[in-house]
């Protein structure tokens, strides 16, 4: 129907637009997409830095269009559900969270080994561990991060290790494109624990998954069925964009991901010495 992406952004018929390109074509596509008028939801990560990520967020401003990453898995139920509960203070103040994320890729010819494309598993996976320990924080400011990396042979990062240090605790991440695959997610707070066992980042249409709540006096486990995340995000950023009761993952917290991961960059170049955020 199109010959190139700037005729499907000329077309006045489209209101906006899903943009699934690699990693280092997501600031310039969806800062043209926005200028043309159009709505955007952008794959994570947003931008592949915090000032990527502020220049798309002014290009929304100044066409008064709604920008959103798709990190999809925030709008799991029970990834809400979880959230809510740590809001509520079901296990009192957090003090911890250990995220991570790694598999084993394909990645011969793949575009995660590229650097100029913006490769490497901090970038892939990394800004899932990121965001969720973010949010378990209640969106609190990241003071410090120490990071270190284990680089191949391209100069991409094949696995990153990272503390990052809150006010009143800290999170421990561990990301990988080249490990065996695993997933995890604990958020550890002054009186109890909130585990999301299973895949707390890719749960698919046919997996049930249980929310397992610690109090310090039991156990609860809570079933969540199984749902198509993707489609619960396309739909609700659909009905925001038609001025409904959408929800939509703020702007804020996706730059809040970006600078920390420029942070963890930094310090794994430093050699692991704590950067500031």
């Amino acid at each position: 129907m199109y010959g190139d992406y700037a005729a499907l952004l000329a077309d006045p018929d489209v209101d906006a637009v899903y943009i699934s390109l690699t990693n280092e074509a997501h600031a310039p596509w969806s800062i043209a997409a926005l200028s043309a008028g159009k709505h955007v939801l952008c794959e994570k990560p947003l931008g592949l830095t915090a000032t990527e990520v502020d220049a798309m967020a002014s290009a929304a401003s100044a066409a008064g269009r709604i920008l959103v990453e798709a990190s999809w898995y925030r709008w799991h139920p029970r990834v809400r559900l979880a959230a809510s509960l740590v809001r509520d203070g079901a296990i009192g103040d957090v003090r911890h969270v250990a995220a991570g994320f790694t598999f084993d890729g394909r990645l011969d010819g793949n575009y995660r080994l590229e650097p100029a494309r913006g490769g490497g598993a901090l970038y892939d996976v990394g800004c899932y561990a990121v965001s969720a320990a973010l949010w378990a924080f209640g969106g609190a400011p990241v003071g410090e991060v120490v990071a270190r990396q284990r680089v191949g042979p391209t100069g991409v990062d094949l696995a990153t290790e990272a503390v990052l240090s809150f006010d009143t605790g800290d999170a421990q991440i561990r990301v990988g494109i080249s490990e065996p695959p695993k997933q995890w997610l604990i958020v550890t707070g002054e009186r109890g624990e909130i585990e999301l066992p299973g895949a707390p980042y890719t749960s698919w249409v046919s997996d049930e998954t249980v929310l397992m709540v610690s109090d310090g006096e039991g156990t609860r486990r809570l079933p969540v069925a199984a749902v198509d995340a993707y489609r619960l995000m396309v739909e609700e950023v659909s009905s925001a964009i038609a001025d409904g009761d959408g929800w939509l993952l703020p702007l804020v917290e996706s730059r809040a991901t970006a600078a920390v991961l420029d942070a963890c960059f930094a310090s794994a170049r430093a050699g692991g010495a704590a950067v500031s955020v």
